[in-house]
């Protein structure tokens, strides 16, 4: 006879580790249907957890909705160090495949919407994105240093950070007709008259 064991119902999780889990089926109810799909019910039945966890960890739904903003903008901007030049590993990092991808689009076109009409998340937007935004041109500014250039990094950087949004929206809506290879070899002939071949 098989013995069956007696399974908790809940799982005890760390705070931290019950933010993540709240924020990974934001991301999941975001991804299958965009921010129609961001209601506590949906998160809630896609975490398995009563609905007093949401307010409980981020205050509200807007709390966890920035959560979820600032986890894709790490997701997507995070360089692995390797030992490469830092723009080198954040251009891998921009087209690698758990981040250029339809889910992502979803999501980053249900985050997008919300900007402008969320002030919570229009604030998370602008610490990311300056955030972001210093990154590369610091890793910009420090190639250009290396190889005795002169460079707006800061401008430089901008035009890259609208190149790589475009560029996934292509490759998420038509994956045949932007491939990552080329939305990689694109960038590098944006940024190789500025710092000379990456």
């Amino acid at each position: 006879m098989v013995k069956i064991e007696h399974v908790p119902k809940y799982t005890r999780l760390t705070g931290e580790e019950r933010r993540a889990e709240l924020v990974a089926a934001g991301l999941a109810c975001m991804a299958r249907g965009g921010i129609q799909e961001f209601t506590v019910d949906k998160i809630c039945a896609e975490a398995g957890v009563s609905r007093g966890l949401i307010t409980h960890h981020f205050g509200s739904m807007n709390g966890l909705l920035a959560a979820v903003y600032a986890t894709m903008y790490r997701a997507a901007t995070t360089a692995r160090d390797d030992g490469r030049p830092h723009l080198s590993a954040l251009l891998d990092a921009f087209f690698a495949p758990e981040v250029f991808n339809r889910d992502a689009l979803n999501i980053w076109l249900a985050l997008w919407g919300q900007v402008s009409v969320n002030p919570e998340l229009g604030a998370e937007h602008r610490r990311q994105y300056a955030a972001y935004l210093a990154d590369v041109a610091s890793a910009i500014a420090e190639m250009a240093a290396a190889r005795d250039r002169s460079v707006a990094a800061e401008d430089l950087a901008r035009a890259l950070i609208c190149m790589v949004d475009g560029l996934g929206l292509q490759h998420c809506i038509d994956p045949p007709s932007m491939s990552a290879e080329r939305a990689r070899a694109l960038c590098h002939a944006l940024l190789e008259p500025h710092l000379g071949p990456l």
